[in-house]
């Protein structure tokens, strides 16, 4: 039996598959959201893989010259059927992130498997979670970590769609700045449906996906970790604070049913999302979820108390 950690990625990311022992080339060893992540786990002593994800439907491009933080060299680049449609749909990012746990089951005898889902990444997890469990494919999920996971949507996005109104933004010029962009995206179709999925209508609305996710994580231990970057007096507590794309609420799955997140840790930092995030409003990349120490320590503490 062997233990391993998978991480995975959120959306619209380009990440390359990589093990304890091989990684790129050149560039980001394991691309933007997963390189920090994977060598602080390594060096904790870890057993460690990264999740090939692709915004496009194909394997990882070799080099990724439109990955933000550009990568080249990847020892083993897998199969369409293996790699994340990291802006579709979440249920079939979960089936091809199940696949790819069972390639790692077949080749590296990898039984247990510890999730750290970044973003999306923690979404895609659960479902695939739900498919290896419904395939009886011989894996165990030991655990899982999410950072900044949109449990209840991403708030830029309830906002394009509608369901939050822009004034509980508050006129707060970098919220604004976030919900404009990515509106602009969603109405020149840039996502292949992550984006429609990526509100509270479909996660928790009447038949919501996280519904059917009840039973699936009974137990798992979850540790659950929000960023809260970006605050606003007289702000909505479901809104404020937010990490730039998903709010502390969200994030800690504060309205998910107890049917589906039974055995929780909470943690929140004050941080942004993701490094993208941080290098548009010119910041440090350690003041990103997925490249801070101090997230990276809790994650650990979490792995090392399973």
């Amino acid at each position: 039996m062997s233990h391993a950690v998978i991480i995975v990625s959120g959306g619209d990311a380009v990440s390359p598959f990589t093990t304890p022992t091989l990684a790129c080339a050149s560039g980001l060893a394991a691309g933007n959201t997963d390189t920090y992540i994977r060598e602080r786990l390594l060096t904790a002593g870890h057993m460690v893989f990264t999740a090939p994800a692709m915004n496009a439907r194909s394997a990882v491009l070799d080099p990724a010259p439109s990955s933000f933080g550009a990568f080249g060299g990847q020892p083993l680049v897998l199969p369409a059927h293996m790699t994340m449609l990291s802006n579709g749909d979440i249920d079939n990012a979960g089936e091809h992130l199940s696949r790819f746990a069972c390639y790692l089951r077949d080749n590296e005898e990898v039984t247990d498997i510890s999730w750290v889902g970044h973003s999306n990444g923690g979404l895609f997890a659960t479902a695939a979670s739900r498919i290896l469990g419904e395939t009886d494919s011989g894996i165990r999920i030991r655990s899982m970590a999410t950072l900044g996971t949109p449990w209840m949507g991403t708030l830029p996005l309830r906002v394009a769609f509608g369901e939050v109104p822009e004034s509980d933004l508050k006129g707060n010029e970098q919220a604004l700045t976030i919900t404009r962009l990515m509106g602009e995206r969603v109405d020149d179709g840039g996502d292949l449906g992550l984006a429609r999925q990526d509100t509270y209508t479909y996660l928790l609305g009447d038949g919501g996906w996280l519904h059917a996710q009840a039973g699936v994580l009974d137990d798992v231990p979850v540790l659950l970790i929000g960023g809260t970057w970006l605050r606003q007096d007289g702000g909505h507590p479901q809104a404020w604070p937010f990490d730039g794309l998903v709010s502390e609420y969200s994030a800690l799955a504060k309205g998910v049913p107890s049917e589906v997140i039974r055995h929780r840790q909470e943690r929140s930092f004050d941080l942004m999302h993701s490094i993208f995030v941080a290098d548009g409003f010119q910041l440090p990349w350690e003041n990103a979820l997925t490249w801070n120490p101090d997230v990276l320590n809790a994650v650990e503490e979490h792995l090392r108390s399973l």
